[in-house]
Formats: C-alpha cells, sequence, structure tokens
C-alpha cells in the first residue's frame, strides 16, 4: 500500500503510548488511536491479523481478548514483534506471540476469564503492514460463561466505553454481513459515544458467508444504511485462503466494480489516512493539555478547600455554645411539681411550728440555691464536649502529617495531653463561677422581679421572641401523617415566636398549615430500629388534639444534632421540654399543700421569684462559660500549638525518626517523579514534529436514524 504517512505521526503516537504505559496512567490523557469494537463472533480478529498477514491472536470459545490489546503497527523492512512487558525481546514466531499474550493476560486476570482494562502494548515490524495503531477490545457479549463474574456483560460494556467515550479515539465498528446491521451492538455502541457518526468507520466482516441470493453491495455503497464514514468490506480468509493468495476480487462478482475499495489493503490504506489526520487535528490541544499536566505535577494541588459537607471543628464547638448548651441549661430547669413541692416544704420548715403571714425569704434563697447549684452539670458538660470537638480537630490537622507517621502520633499525643490539662483548669473556673453564684443572691438586681410585682405577677410566660420575628427555618418530615397517605412527607417548617407553620416547599408559597405555639410541649420520641430517623413530637398541654385528629405531631430529622438544634430553637419560641408527667408522687402522697390558700399564694410568689431570679443568672451563666472555655481551652490550647509544641517536639525524641517516611508517601513521591518524566518526554516527543500538514475535512453527515436505540445496555464478550 502506498505508506502516505506524513513524517511519523503515528509512530510518534506510538511514542507517546509507551510513555505514559508505564505509568499505568494513560487514561489522564486521551491518546488519538483507534479501537476495535464488535459483537463476540464479529470477526475482529481476523480483521486485525489479515491487517498483519499473521495468526498471532489466541483462538477459542468465549471471551478470549481479556485486556485491550494495543497494536502498533510499524512499517519495516524485517518482521519481527515486540512487547513493551518485555523490551528488547523481538519475537519472529507469530505462534510465540499469541502464546506470550495469553500468559500476560493471565497474569493479571486470572484464569478464570475475568477482565481488566490495563492494556498490552505489542508493537509489529513488517513490510507488509501500513503504520497504525489499533486497539482491540474485548467483544460484546451476552451470556457470562463458565466462573465469569454474572456482571461480565455490563463490566465489558463500561470498559469499552471508557476507550470509545474519549474523543480523541477512532472507533471501528465490525459487523458480520450475515446478521442484521441495524441491530449490529457495534454500531449502537458507537452512535451512543459519537451521534455525529464523526469518528465511526463501519467494517463488514464474511461477506462470503453471506445466504445465496443476498448480498451486501448497497450497505457497501453506503446507500442502504449509511454511516458518515462509510463502509469497508473484508473477506475473512482462512490460513488455507491466505497460504493460496486467494484474492478478494475473486470472491464473487457483485463486488467487483468496488474492489478497489475493499479488502484488508484498502481498509490499511483508509484507517492510516483517517489516524493520520486525527492525529494531525487533535495534537495541538493535546500539546497544551501536556503541558497543563506537567505543571501540576510538579505542584500537587495545595490550598485547602472549605468543606461543604460537614462543619469544622470551630463552627461544631460554635454550635455547643449557642445551640447546645442553652438547651442543656434549659432542659434541667423544669420540673413543675419537684418545684413546687420543694418549695411548699422549704416554707412550712422555716416556719417551722409558728404559721407564717409573709412568704420568707430564706425560702426563696434555699432554693434558688439549690437551683443554682444544678447548673453544675450543663456546664460541665459542655466543657466535655468542647474538649472533644477540640481533639478531633486535632486529629484532623495532625492527618497532614500522615507523610511521617512518627511526628504524626508524637504531635498528636502532645496536643492532646495539653488539651486535658487545660480541661481541668477550665472545669475547676466554671465550678468557681457558680459557687460565686451561690454565695450571694442579689436581690437587688435591677431585672428581678421584686416581691411586689412577684404577688401580683401569676404565671404570665414572658416570651423572649417577639411576635412575628422568624427564630428558625427548615425541612422536617411530619412522622405520624403520612402513615394513613401512603409514606410520610417532607415539609418546609417555619418557626416564629408566635407560631409553627409549614409549607410545601421552600418558596414557602403553599402554606399547609400554621399551629399556634400556646400550650405546646416537646418530647423525645423513642427512635425506632427499623428507621434511621430522629424524631421528636409536639403536644398540647390541655390534653387537646394538638392537629386535626392527632395528639401528637411527630417530626424527624436526619440526626441527633440536628432534633437537638430544633428543640434548642423551640425553646426560644417558649415551647419547653415535657418532664413526663409519669413522675406521678412516689408514696401517692398528694399534693398536701394544696390545701391551703395561703401556702398557695406563697408558693407561688416564690416560684415567680425564683423564676425571675434563674433567668437573670441563666443569661450570665449563658455569656460567661463559653467566654471561659474559649480563654481558658481554646485560646490557650491555640497559643500552646503556636509557641511551645515545636520545642515539646525537640525534646521528645530523636528528630530522624520523627522524620522517617510513611511507605505509601516515598511510592507515592517516586510515582509522582515517572508521571513528570514521563511528561517530560511526551512533550520532547511532540516537540519533534511540526504540526502544520493540512487537515481533510470531515464528509458531509448521514441520517442514521436506521440505527436502533438500544433499549438495554448490550452485553459485551469477545
Amino acid at each position: 500500500g502506498g505508506n502516505r504517512d506524513p513524517p511519523g505521526l503515528i509512530p510518534l503516537v506510538n511514542r507517546l503510548q509507551d510513555a505514559f504505559a508505564a505509568l499505568g496512567q494513560s487514561c489522564l490523557l486521551d491518546l488519538p488511536q483507534i479501537a476495535v469494537v464488535g459483537g463476540q463472533s464479529a470477526g475482529k480478529s481476523s480483521v486485525l491479523e489479515n491487517c498483519v498477514s499473521r495468526d498471532f491472536l489466541p483462538r477459542g470459545s468465549g471471551i478470549v481478548t481479556r485486556r485491550p490489546l494495543v497494536l502498533q503497527l510499524v512499517t519495516a523492512k524485517t518482521e519481527y514483534a515486540e512487547f513493551l512487558h518485555c523490551k528488547g525481546r523481538k519475537f519472529t514466531d507469530f505462534d510465540e506471540v499469541r502464546q506470550e499474550i495469553e500468559v500476560e493476560t493471565d497474569r493479571i486476570t486470572g484464569v478464570n476469564k475475568g477482565i481488566s482494562s490495563i492494556p498490552i502494548n505489542l508493537r509489529i515490524y513488517s513490510p507488509h503492514v501500513l503504520s497504525l495503531t489499533l486497539i482491540d477490545l474485548p467483544g460484546i457479549t451476552k451470556v457470562p460463561v463458565g466462573d465469569q463474574p454474572p456482571d461480565i456483560e455490563v463490566q465489558i460494556r463500561d470498559m469499552i466505553m471508557q476507550f470509545i467515550a474519549r474523543e480523541n479515539c477512532l472507533i471501528l465498528a465490525v459487523t458480520p454481513a450475515n446478521t442484521d446491521l441495524a441491530n449490529s451492538d457495534a454500531l449502537k455502541l458507537a452512535k451512543e459515544v459519537d451521534p455525529q457518526g464523526l469518528r465511526t468507520i463501519g467494517v463488514i466482516t464474511k461477506l462470503d458467508l453471506m445466504d445465496e441470493g443476498t448480498d451486501a453491495r448497497e450497505i457497501l455503497e453506503n446507500k442502504l444504511l449509511p454511516l458518515r464514514r462509510g463502509y469497508i468490506g473484508v473477506v475473512n480468509r482462512s490460513q488455507k485462503d491466505i497460504d493460496g493468495k486467494k484474492d478478494i476480487k475473486a470472491c464473487s462478482s457483485t463486488y467487483r466494480h468496488m474492489a478497489d475499495r475493499m479488502g484488508t489493503p484498502y481498509l490499511q490504506k483508509v484507517l492510516n489516512q483517517q489516524l493520520t489526520n486525527h492525529i494531525r487535528d487533535t495534537l495541538p490541544a493535546f500539546r497544551s493539555k501536556l503541558q497543563m499536566f506537567s505543571l501540576l505535577s510538579v505542584f500537587p494541588l495545595s490550598g485547602d478547600q472549605v468543606d461543604t459537607l460537614e462543619l469544622s471543628g470551630g463552627a461544631k464547638i460554635n454550635r455547643i455554645f449557642h445551640e447546645r448548651f442553652p438547651f442543656e441549661l434549659v432542659k434541667m430547669e423544669f420540673n413543675e411539681k419537684e418545684l413546687r413541692r420543694e418549695i411548699s416544704y422549704a416554707i412550712k420548715n422555716i416556719h417551722g411550728i409558728r404559721t407564717g403571714l409573709f412568704t420568707p425569704d430564706m425560702a426563696f434563697e434555699a432554693i434558688v440555691k439549690k437551683q443554682i447549684v444544678k447548673l453544675k452539670g450543663p456546664c460541665l458538660k459542655s466543657v466535655d464536649l468542647v474538649m472533644q470537638e477540640l481533639i478531633n480537630t486535632v486529629k484532623k490537622c495532625t492527618k497532614k502529617l500522615a507523610t511521617y507517621p512518627r511526628l504524626c502520633e508524637e504531635t498528636e499525643r502532645i496536643v492532646a495531653g495539653y488539651i486535658r490539662e487545660r480541661e481541668e483548669k477550665t472545669k475547676d473556673q466554671v465550678l468557681l463561677l457558680i459557687d460565686i453564684q451561690v454565695s450571694y443572691i442579689n436581690t437587688n438586681h435591677e431585672d428581678f422581679i421584686g416581691f411586689a410585682n412577684a404577688q401580683q405577677r401569676s404565671s404570665q410566660v414572658n416570651k423572649s421572641a417577639v411576635g412575628n420575628q422568624v427564630i428558625r427555618k427548615g425541612w422536617l418530615t411530619i412522622n405520624n401523617i403520612g402513615i394513613m397517605k401512603g409514606g410520610s412527607k417532607e415539609y418546609w417548617f417555619v418557626l416564629t415566636a408566635e407560631s409553627l407553620s409549614w409549607y410545601k416547599d421552600d418558596e414557602e408559597k403553599e402554606k399547609k398549615y400554621m399551629l399556634p405555639l400556646d400550650n405546646l410541649k416537646v418530647r423525645d420520641v423513642e427512635k425506632s430500629f427499623m428507621s434511621s430517623k430522629h424524631i421528636f413530637a409536639l403536644f398540647n398541654t390541655e390534653q387537646r388534639n394538638v392537629y386535626k385528629d392527632y395528639r401528637f405531631l411527630e417530626l424527624a430529622c436526619d440526626s441527633q444534632e440536628e432534633v437537638d438544634s430544633w428543640k434548642a430553637s423551640l425553646l426560644r419560641a417558649g415551647v419547653y421540654p415535657d418532664k413526663s408527667s409519669t413522675e406521678n408522687d412516689e408514696n401517692g402522697q398528694a399534693d398536701n399543700f394544696s390545701m391551703d390558700p395561703q401556702l398557695e399564694r406563697q408558693v407561688e410568689t416564690i416560684r415567680n421569684l425564683v423564676d425571675s431570679y434563674m433567668s437573670i443568672i441563666n443569661k450570665c451563666i449563658r455569656d460567661l462559660i463559653p467566654k471561659t472555655i474559649m480563654h481558658l481551652m481554646i485560646n490557650n490550647v491555640k497559643e500552646f500549638i503556636n509557641a511551645e509544641l515545636l520545642a515539646h517536639l525537640y525534646s521528645s525524641e530523636d528528630q530522624n525518626t520523627l522524620m522517617e517516611e510513611s511507605a505509601e508517601q516515598a511510592q507515592r513521591r517516586d510515582e509522582m517523579l515517572r508521571m513528570y518524566q514521563a511528561l517530560k518526554e511526551a512533550l520532547a516527543i511532540i516537540g519533534d514534529i511540526s504540526t502544520s500538514t493540512v487537515s481533510t475535512p470531515a464528509p458531509p453527515p448521514v441520517d442514521d436514524s436506521w440505527l436502533q436505540q438500544a433499549p438495554i445496555p448490550p452485553i459485551f464478550a469477545n
């Protein structure tokens, strides 16, 4: 054939292919190439062998090609083959080439007909070939054979797609003449990735096996089922035919007028031209992509991205301060019955045997002190939560030192130790703050309502939030209602100081319902082990239905954190957690103070005073505890890391052992270096050639709607 290959474009790409094969990274860069696709017995192997005029491919039933074979044909005076994986060894016997392909395939895929997308690179030098690079892919199969995985069809399809989906890949779609072309697996796949038909070349094989009286002439003339780049017909001659130099012209008089546009030599010539044009068109873009990669390989991408999947340590600590801690505080405040009973006993004990006319301050002080001491629990708990979060953050940070495992461990040990030390100091300080509050009850505080007001004021709850100010919005699932209507549904909820409304979605156009917050309380719902949802419920304390005919409105979130956060928001709106009414008086004692109206009034007065004073204390504690934790723990740890950590590391052990690299890191560094070398080599190769040759325009589009769209993905084999 006339080998009109402009100065070595195809060999150039062959050298690039080898440069990348060493890295196993060729998939990052998209080299111009031709992939051969076809059904299991479409005659792909014969087409390839005819191109080489040698039998060198494994044959047999089932999937024979189980790894992509990158076949580089090079025009040369002498005939021999070499594999990239055993460089330097020249094969002159093509039976040995076949054995080597089989051995090398099994080495990666195992003997059980599994497949792998790691290519085998084979180069054949011969006077009978035109420079050409083809990739032989596993044939499209429909059924697993032997102990192949059941999804072998999908695996093969995915592998073929991995190659032919690339813009720089020409597709050689092989279909036997004795099957229905409109259902050709190869052409359907090609159309999926190349709808314009710019990269697809049709090859019709087995022309000699067509039924009597039928021929493929109209197809080959591209009239019947046209493809943009047309078809080439080949006869897969048996070895006997090849030895007897049987000519395609002798095959059938039907095709005589187009014999110069058929057969293997013509196929070789067309492919050689197409590939050369194709390389020429794609090289400039490829070169700039290469340059970019070689730059990137020198600077591995640094620069911390902002995580959008979860809160960072700082954001989590902020949540502990402003959602979790206030919630813990309020959660423990309320047990009405218990509190009233305590007040009544305190009053009685202080009066002793006298009957008191006035509400005693001592009862008020005793109760308030008891309430303040109860705050120690939530305050210490928030110190624990923050400490945990700090340690998690430190672990995340030390991950960046993973290159040096010993250094990583040592840093984590020193910092975590210091955090625990600070935790003790912080807890002492927190307890001190509470003790200070207990030591003096300041009834002259400007926000304190005083006795006179406390007596008039019955239990009007002061709402901290104003009217219809929005406190929170977010998605929640209504858990118990959807059961009637086929599954629970998600709604967009809006909580204000007055009501909880829900909408169809977050555009807030279609309001579904508005629930006033009066007399509502929140309670936890046991998480059923079937469900991944975390649930809380709203109910009405007046024994009324909360919504239509439901006693409870069950709302579900994805995490316990979200539940806590919603409960904290409801709290701000004045909806308190229910300390469930099951804790009835232990020994069946009735509230024996409810008989005495005088006592009842005193209890009510002190109850209001305690309420007022405790809200002052709560406000103060809510403000001071986060500041204390911040000062004694967080900022302190930050300073320690900045100022002292290094000194601790120096004194901890031998520096050389600390700086020992992990095996993976060393390997990764070598890979980067190899990648860089390969890219440098590739750029040098491309630099060798001028890309000023003229390219040929693509043929005009044709109507290929005859090609049926595959309803289900075809399955592949060889």
